[in-house]
């Protein structure tokens, strides 16, 4: 005679299937399955004629110790596509998603969250590492680096943040080929107050290729005070430049936007 464990055991290995397979199908955790065959649990009701479905079996087959199980027909034509289904699935397993969390906390909040989804759909499963540090698809955190990152320091394809670095960065301060915030450095820059770029608009001052501000500095330039490249342009001319018409900037802001503006090629 044999036991549900051991009934369980060769019905699941029949079918080809890991614990974890099974565990997917009937909605439990793998370890409930393990449990399950190893005779320290016993599923209830609900799981067993789950599993008398699943394997074609009566409940009291599974529950019954002194019942063997009935002769099964053979099926008229195997199921071509089943195998390569399961075999799919056990590969695509591994790859949905990956992630892992610090247990030191600050704030209620993980010091570092990863989380990477490479699931075709991975933005439809709308994981998202949250932390201090957060790494993944979508970040949310102080740190943030990602393909979609928000933090006060961000890094990403799609980057929002105090300071923001991406290949579309929103932020106070924003750098990649399209940036736009109140300050924005990169080839298209938009800044409510201050711009460096190839096409640079600033509220205040621009200083790029094409730039467009109150105060602009460029080959192509349109303001009320404008300074054109012309032949070329030293920094310290920049400088003075910026200097007259803004005579409170910030020595550090000076000195990147006069770089900027002696170095336009």
């Amino acid at each position: 005679m044999k036991t549900f464990s051991e009934k369980l055991l060769e019905l699941r290995r029949r079918e080809g299937l890991s614990q974890e397979q099974l565990a997917d199908r009937l909605g439990v955790t793998r370890q409930s399955v393990s449990k399950w065959e190893s005779g320290t649990a016993a599923p209830e009701l609900s799981k067993l004629v789950a599993l008398s479905d699943l394997f074609s079996v009566s409940v009291d087959y599974l529950v019954k110790d002194r019942l063997e199980e009935p002769e099964r027909p053979a099926p008229e034509a195997p199921p071509s596509t089943a195998k390569l289904e399961e075999q799919v699935e056990e590969i695509t397993r591994y790859f949905r998603a990956w992630t892992w969390e610090s247990k030191t906390k600050l704030f209620g909040l993980p010091l570092v969250s990863i989380c990477f989804s490479f699931y075709p759909h991975m933005l439809r499963n709308r994981r998202t590492a949250r932390g201090i540090i957060a790494i993944g698809n979508i970040a949310v955190g102080v740190v943030a680096l990602g393909l979609f990152s928000v933090g006060v320091f961000s890094l990403g394809a799609f980057s929002v943040g105090a300071l923001a670095l991406g290949a579309l960065a929103f932020g106070l301060a924003a750098l990649g080929p399209v940036a736009i915030g109140l300050l924005a450095f990169g080839p298209v820059a938009l800044g409510l107050w201050y711009a460096g770029g190839v096409a640079a608009l600033g509220g205040k001052i621009a200083v790029g290729v094409a730039a467009v501000g109150e105060t602009a500095v460029g080959y192509d330039a349109a303001g009320t005070h404008i300074l054109l490249w012309g032949n070329g342009l030293t920094q310290p001319e920049v400088e003075a430049f910026l200097l007259e018409h803004n005579p409170r900037l910030w020595t550090p802001l000076l000195k990147l936007l006069a770089f900027f503006g002696a170095n336009i090629k």
